[in-house]
C-alpha cells in the first residue's frame, strides 16, 4: 500500500496491478540510466584531473607555471610556445619523460661583446653576469674589467672591456723591478708608478730583441717589456780657450851649429766655443762644440837653428864632437817630426786645409774619424783646429788602429 501510495496509484482489480507495475518498472530503468550517466561523467573527471601535471619552467631565473598533459619535456615546452636553441642550456633531457611538479630551468644563450687587451671577439654564454663571463674566459682576477661583475647580461648594451695584467721590468729612479701592471702604454704605466718624466729624459721600450730608442709616451706595452727611463740633462755654455802657438824651426848659417836661438816668441791664441754637454743617468757625456769662433790668432814661434861649422884645430875636434855630442838635439818644437812629415805627405803641411773632398786638415781626418776619436772638443771640423789639437786627437786614432789610419803616408814614411 506504501508503494501504491507512494507512486499515487490505487490498484481497483488485476488489470490495474499489471499497469502499475509495468510504470513502477519504468521509473525504476529511467532513474538507473540516469545515476550510470552521472557515474560516468564523474569518472571521467576525475580520469582527465588524474592525468594533468603542474610544470613550472625558469627561463634566465624567471619563473612561469602552468598545467599540461604532455608526456615529455619537449611536448610541454612546445604546448607552450616556448622554443630551445642548440647553444642554450636545459637542465633536463628534452626527450625526458615529464612529472608532475616538474621544474624545467633554461638560461638562455647570449652574445657578449668582449674587448681583451684591445682585441674584440664576441662570447657565447649561458651565464647570467659579467663575473659568469670572467669565469668562462678565466680571466684573471687581477683584470681591470669596464663594467661591475654583478651586471645582469640580459639588460647589457655595451662592450666588456678586458685588460690583463702583463709582467715588466722597469728601470727608473736608479732601481730596477719586476711589476705587474694592467696599464697599456708608458705613460699609463710611469704615471701607476709615480715615475716623473722630464723635458729632457728618454724612454726606452725593449721588447724581445727589438728597442726602441727615446720611444713615445704613448707606445704600447706588451708582457715581458722592459721599459728603461734615463735621466737625462742638458748644459750648454760659452767659453774662451787658448789656441797653442806652432813652433817653426829655420836654420841660420851666421849661428853656430848645435846653438838655438828665439828669433820670434809665441803666443797663443784665442778661440770662444758655445760647448753642450749631455749627463744621463748621472754619467757626463762628451763636450759637443756648437760653435767655435776665433777671436786671436796664434803668433808662431820662430827658432833658429846654427849650421855654421866651427872652425878649429884637429886635436880639439875629438873633444867637439864629444861636447857637442853630450848637449842635447835642437829642440823640435811642439810638433814631432813624425808628424810634420805625414802632414806633409798626407797634405802637403797644410794644418787648415778643406779641398771640399771630405777630408779636413793637415792629417786629413773625415769628419766622422774627428768626431769618434773626440776632436769635436776643439772644434767642429779638423781643419778649424790648431795642429797641436789635430795631432793629440790622431794620437787617440793611432792608440787605437795604429799607423793604419793613414795606409798610404804611414807605408811611404816607413812607419809600418
Amino acid at each position: 500500500m506504501y508503494r501504491d501510495h507512494l507512486l499515487g496509484v490505487r490498484p481497483t482489480n488485476d488489470g490495474d496491478l499489471t499497469t502499475v507495475m509495468h510504470l513502477l518498472k519504468k521509473s525504476w530503468v529511467k532513474y538507473l540510466a540516469q545515476a550510470v550517466a552521472v557515474a560516468v561523467v564523474i569518472a571521467g573527471a576525475v580520469f582527465y584531473i588524474s592525468g594533468q601535471k603542474s610544470v613550472t619552467v625558469a627561463i634566465d631565473g624567471q619563473d612561469q607555471s602552468f598545467t599540461t598533459r604532455a608526456a615529455t619535456v619537449q611536448a610541454a615546452l612546445e604546448q607552450e610556445g616556448i622554443s630551445v636553441d642548440a647553444r642554450d642550456e636545459l637542465n633536463v633531457a628534452a626527450d625526458s619523460e615529464l612529472s608532475d611538479e616538474q621544474r624545467i630551468e633554461i638560461n638562455r644563450n647570449k652574445s657578449v661583446q668582449v674587448s681583451i687587451d684591445g682585441t674584440d671577439r664576441v662570447v657565447h654564454t649561458t651565464g647570467m653576469t659579467v663575473a659568469d663571463v670572467m669565469d668562462e674566459l678565466k680571466v684573471d682576477a687581477k683584470s681591470e674589467v669596464s663594467l661591475g661583475e654583478e651586471i645582469q647580461l640580459v639588460s647589457l648594451s655595451e662592450e666588456i672591456e678586458i685588460i690583463t695584467p702583463k709582467a715588466i721590468t722597469l728601470v727608473a729612479d736608479k732601481k730596477k723591478q719586476k711589476i705587474s701592471t694592467t696599464a697599456q702604454t708608458v705613460k699609463e704605466l710611469l704615471d701607476e708608478q709615480k715615475v716623473k718624466l722630464d723635458k729632457d729624459d728618454e724612454v726606452n721600450v725593449q721588447i724581445g730583441k727589438d728597442t726602441d730608442k727615446n720611444a713615445k709616451t704613448s707606445t704600447k706595452i706588451e708582457e715581458d717589456a722592459k721599459i728603461e727611463v734615463i735621466e737625462v740633462s742638458v748644459k750648454t755654455w760659452d767659453e774662451t780657450r787658448k789656441i797653442d802657438f806652432e813652433t817653426e824651426k829655420v836654420k841660420d848659417s851666421k849661428l853656430e851649429k848645435g846653438k838655438t836661438k828665439v828669433k820670434t816668441e809665441g803666443e797663443k791664441g784665442e778661440r770662444e766655443l758655445t760647448l753642450r754637454q749631455e749627463t744621463r743617468n748621472g754619467k757626463k757625456g762628451e763636450e759637443e762644440v756648437l760653435k767655435s769662433k776665433v777671436t786671436k790668432k796664434p803668433v808662431a814661434e820662430i827658432i833658429k837653428v846654427g849650421t855654421k861649422k866651427e872652425e878649429s884645430k884637429s886635436d880639439s875636434k875629438n873633444s867637439d864632437s864629444k861636447s857637442s855630442d853630450s848637449k842635447s838635439k835642437a829642440p823640435t818644437g811642439n810638433i814631432s817630426s813624425t808628424w810634420a812629415a805625414l802632414a806633409k805627405c798626407e797634405s802637403g803641411g797644410n794644418w787648415s786645409i778643406n779641398t771640399g773632398n771630405g777630408y779636413y786638415g793637415g792629417l786629413q781626418f773625415s769628419a766622422s774619424s774627428w768626431r769618434g776619436a773626440g776632436g769635436t772638443k776643439y772644434a767642429p771640423l779638423p781643419h778649424q783646429a790648431s795642429a797641436q789639437e789635430q795631432i793629440a786627437t790622431a794620437e787617440k786614432l793611432r792608440a787605437n788602429g795604429g799607423w793604419g789610419h793613414w795606409p798610404h803616408c804611414s807605408s811611404k814614411l816607413g812607419l809600418r
